[in-house]
């Protein structure tokens, strides 16, 4: 069942040059995400107090994770630490899915 009071489900956002997201429904505690890049497209460092998990369906990324650098291609997964500082870089078109508990709310926009 879609919940309607949240305005971005299902909806695919441009979030950064070449990198695009569809937010899925999130659970109590979790949620999931589907992130498209282009060749070259990089997420800025930050950090959240989120953990996250990470699994590359496609391609291949280079991940920079408390200045420790990190491959990951197709069928490889990785775990991000709540609080670490983290960007990724996409070295070839790729897609990720990501998982974050608790629950993003800084993502998940409420209508």
């Amino acid at each position: 069942m879609i919940n309607t009071s949240l305005s971005n489900i299902g909806i695919w956002e441009l979030v950064e040059p070449g990198v695009r997201r569809k937010v899925f429904e999130p659970g109590a505690s979790l949620m999931m995400m589907e992130v498209h890049f282009e060749a070259g497209a990089q997420s800025a460092e930050h950090s959240h107090p989120h953990e996250q998990m990470t699994y590359c369906m496609k391609g291949l990324f280079r991940f920079v994770i408390d200045g420790k650098a990190y491959e990951l291609n197709a069928g490889k997964a990785l775990n991000i630490p709540a609080g670490a500082v983290h960007s990724a870089r996409a070295l070839a078109p790729g897609v990720l899915l990501d998982t974050f508990t608790p629950v993003r709310e800084d993502i998940v926009r409420t209508v």
